[in-house]
C-alpha cells in the first residue's frame, strides 16, 4: 500500500474505487486535535472539524452533501450508505459500524482512534461496490466482516486493512485474550498482546477475500501521523477511511 502522501494512505483497489485511509496530517485543527481531526465530539471545533471533513472530501473527489457517516457503536450492524451529509453538524447519522455502496460517487466514512477501519471492494460482478468498517475487537469477534463481505457478495471480493493500535502497544486482559485464541488461533496473542492486523486479516480471506492488503502502522507508535485512544487518552482526535464507488 502505498506511503502516507497529503494527509491520506491510498489503497488501490482498481480503477472502480477511491479508497483511503487518513491520518492526522493536513488539517486546521488546534491542539491536542492538530489537526485533520475527523470528530468533534471529543471536543474539538466543530466548525474546525467540518473544514477538515471538507478537505479530506476534496482530496478523494468527493462532495460533502453527497457522503455519509455513522454513530459508531463497537457493534457488527452494517447499513446501505445513505447522502446524509458529513459537513453538518446537525446532520442524523445511522448507529451502526460498517457502510456499504454501490452508488457511484457516495463517499462512505468510518472514523477510528485505535480500532481498524477496513475496506472490501467487489471488483466483479454485475457492478462494483464498496463496504467500510470500523472494527474494534467486539466487533472482529462478532463477525462484522462477514457482515460486510455478505452486504455486497456476488462477485470477487478483496480486502484491506487500515492503520490501528499493533500487536507492538495492544495489551489486553485474559477476558478478551481468550476468546481471541479460540476464535483465530494462539498466535493471535503474544505475551499479552493482541494481533488485530492479524486477526482482521485472516476474518477477511474467511469472509472470501481473495486478496488482503495490511498497512501495518501502529497509531499508538506513530503520534506524528496518528491520533490514539490507548495513547492519548480521552481528549484526542479521529481518523479513518473513505471510500467510495469512481
Amino acid at each position: 500500500m502505498s506511503a502516507p502522501t497529503g494527509g491520506t494512505i491510498p489503497w488501490r483497489a482498481g480503477p472502480s474505487y477511491e479508497v483511503a485511509f487518513t491520518t492526522r496530517g493536513g488539517g486546521v485543527s488546534d491542539a491536542p486535535f492538530d489537526s485533520l481531526n475527523l470528530s468533534w465530539r471529543t471536543g474539538d471545533d466543530p466548525g474546525r472539524v467540518i473544514e477538515n471533513r471538507r478537505r479530506l472530501c476534496a482530496q478523494v473527489g468527493s462532495d460533502p452533501g453527497f457522503a455519509t457517516l455513522l454513530r459508531q457503536q463497537h457493534g457488527t450492524r452494517v447499513v446501505a450508505a445513505a447522502p446524509i451529509g458529513i459537513a453538518d453538524a446537525e446532520a442524523e447519522h445511522e448507529a451502526a459500524d460498517g457502510l456499504w455502496s454501490d452508488r457511484p460517487g457516495l463517499a462512505m466514512v468510518v472514523l477510528t482512534a485505535d480500532c481498524l477501519p477496513l475496506a472490501i471492494a467487489r471488483t466483479d460482478g454485475d457492478r462494483p461496490a464498496l463496504t467500510v468498517l470500523h472494527a474494534g475487537w467486539r466487533g472482529l469477534l462478532g463477525g462484522i466482516v462477514g457482515n460486510g463481505a455478505r452486504a455486497i457478495s456476488g462477485g470477487r471480493l478483496v480486502g484491506a486493512v487500515g492503520p490501528g493500535i499493533g500487536p507492538c502497544c495492544y495489551e489486553v486482559r485474559e477476558e478478551v485474550a481468550a476468546p481471541f485464541r479460540a476464535r483465530f488461533g494462539s498466535g493471535v496473542v503474544r505475551r499479552g498482546r493482541l494481533d488485530l492486523w492479524a486477526a482482521a486479516e485472516q476474518a477477511l480471506l474467511e469472509a472470501g477475500c481473495v486478496e488482503v492488503e495490511r498497512v501495518d502502522l501502529c497509531t499508538a507508535c506513530h503520534p506524528e501521523l496518528f491520533f490514539s485512544h490507548r495513547r492519548d487518552g480521552e481528549k484526542t482526535g479521529r481518523q479513518g477511511v473513505i471510500a467510495r464507488v469512481a
